[in-house]
């Protein structure tokens, strides 16, 4: 009798690449602009890119109602239509309030439920920390995805609790955006007693170090414009090739500064969102920290879009 071959464990495989977290679309009376998602999300399509992350920083989870951010995971999974993984940032100030909004991620098709660092803990001991993450991982309807900010958060998770939780189980994947390299060695650590872990960069100026490390791939803020070129760095760090991969995370840190207002940021999402307004993708760069859009990023972004027309619009 022929024996079936094994098939190779598949998290990597198929979540790897780059992933995109999701900036928001809202119209001028701050809904979401469920049109402007469809358009971001075949945008993505043509960019090739692999996953998505709603509700994260960078699509402004923290500061949204729970009914918008109901209403875009609904738009996002209606118009991604299984193409690829979605999930969801969850992140709360205690277990229970986490399991809540699992609960609605998994009731609107998410595919993943991702947490990063409370906004706020009254008592952040490290066992405090531990019982919150793990109950809220334990308990989830959802695999679960881990944000390690790493000390740009207001909470921090200790390097002992973050080794704990990424040996959970549930835990499919990480968003390591922290820039901190005993960081990393905990999750490459992590991953070498659990092959199935996917490791994702989320500290997009830096990609090549993170390829070159072992990580299997990128979850980029700037992933809605920057995709395609970040896909073309992933594939030359892999082959080896690392005088081009360079070159190419140059080429994105200036359009990067470009569009987010100098290595300041002073732009920011008003930047990125004037840019997907430029590119026929958003209506508006309306964003809820009211970033600024000051004359000098205007006009940086109008080099950018005559300088990268065929990187931003494969």
């Amino acid at each position: 009798m022929k024996r079936e071959k094994k098939s190779p464990d598949s998290t990597c495989s198929t979540r790897g690449g780059v992933w995109s977290a999701l900036p928001t679309p809202f119209t001028a009376r701050m809904e979401i602009d469920a049109e402007s998602v469809s358009r971001m999300i075949e945008h993505h399509v043509r960019l090739g890119i692999k996953g998505l992350f709603a509700c994260g920083t960078n699509g402004e989870g923290p500061w949204m109602t729970d009914a918008q951010r109901r209403a875009l995971l609904r738009a996002v999974v209606r118009c991604t239509r299984k193409r690829m993984p979605v999930a969801v940032q969850v992140t709360d100030n205690s277990a229970a309030r986490i399991l809540d909004n699992m609960a609605m991620a998994k009731s609107e098709g998410a595919d993943i439920a991702v947490i990063a660092p409370p906004y706020f803990i009254a008592n952040a001991s490290p066992e405090n920390i531990l019982k919150i993450y793990m109950e809220a991982i334990r308990r989830s309807p959802l695999p679960v995805g881990i944000y390690d900010r790493g000390k740009f958060g207001a909470v921090f998770v200790p390097d002992e609790i973050l080794s704990k939780i990424y040996a959970e189980p549930k835990v499919i994947i990480i968003k390591d955006s922290s820039t901190m390299p005993e960081r990393m060695q905990i999750a490459l650590e992590a991953r070498r007693r659990r092959p199935s872990l996917c490791l994702l960069d989320g500290d997009e100026f830096h990609c090549v170090q993170y390829i070159s490390a072992g990580y299997d791939g990128l979850l980029l803020g700037g992933g809605v414009f920057n995709g395609y070129i970040a896909g073309q760095i992933i594939e030359a760090a892999k082959s080896g090739d690392m005088k081009k991969a360079e070159q190419l995370q140059a080429r994105m840190n200036n359009i990067m500064w470009a569009v987010y207002g100098g290595k300041k940021i002073t732009c920011w999402l008003a930047g990125e969102k004037e840019l997907l307004v430029r590119m026929g993708i958003f209506k508006t760069r309306l964003n809820y920290p009211n970033y600024p859009l000051n004359p000098a990023c205007r006009r940086a972004i109008e080099r950018v879009l005559k300088q990268n027309r065929k990187l931003l619009l494969p």
